[in-house]
């Protein structure tokens, strides 16, 4: 399977102006160009498509399970900014099931429409961090189901320039992020991966929900390097 990169822009543009239409920019934008950057990796990562490597993973803590890697992304629209980083530390426990823990830290910002049409006089400014677990289960060697418990806390300012008037607020939520994937993975190698996820709790402060308390799809894509490789 090849990813083509045309093809991935065009995901990426109907993708945000979906958020737009939901008012929810920020967390779909972020890593959906490792998305385009993900087709290239496919063609580095070892040429063998199984899930495992030929060693047994053993017993006990072995080194070489151990990876490191996440997602970084950009996203952007018209008078909309978003970047953000979610690294991540794992292990692989056997032959079909990774986990390890997450840290998400995103910075989104929309600034007032100067043709006065979409967003007239409102600036606004929001960073979310927290972070969790996660889990991938290979249910097939390209295929895996994954679920993400996290903790989020969300600060946003807006100010509306019209008025001279400035707001806070504050929050924080739990999320469940479950979903399914598509990867290639090597023990002691490198994997790359995508995933489609959604959050199932339906807080409505949840980066990941619209105000309604509705799920928004959630694209991850992104690579993991293990720390020892093996020959």
């Amino acid at each position: 399977m090849t990813c083509q990169t045309p093809m991935i822009f065009q995901i990426i543009n109907d993708l945000l102006h979906f958020c737009m239409m939901k008012r929810k920019f920020i967390v779909l934008t972020v890593c959906l160009t490792m998305t385009a950057a993900a087709g290239f990796a496919q063609d580095h990562m070892p040429s063998r498509v199984n899930t495992y490597s030929d060693e047994g993973t053993g017993t006990g803590f072995r080194k070489e399970n151990l990876f490191v890697g996440g997602t970084l992304g950009l996203g952007f629209a018209a008078d909309q900014f978003s970047v953000g980083v979610n690294p991540e530390v794992g292990y692989s426990l056997n032959k079909w099931l990774d986990a390890g823990v997450v840290v998400n830290f995103t910075y989104n910002s929309v600034s007032p429409d100067p043709s006065g049409t979409y967003n007239p006089d409102l600036s606004e400014k929001e960073f979310i961090y927290g972070g969790g677990l996660f889990a991938r289960a290979y249910v097939l060697p390209f295929l895996f189901l994954t679920a993400q418990p996290e903790f989020n806390w969300t600060h946003d300012r807006q100010v509306y320039e019209a008025y001279n008037q400035t707001y806070t607020y504050n929050v924080n939520a739990p999320s469940l992020l479950l979903g399914i994937g598509y990867g290639r993975r090597l023990i002691g190698q490198g994997t790359f991966f995508i995933a489609l996820m959604f959050d199932v709790l339906g807080n409505p402060n949840s980066p990941y929900n619209d105000i309604h308390g509705d799920a928004l799809p959630v694209i991850r894509a992104g690579f993991d390097i293990f720390v020892h490789k093996r020959n």
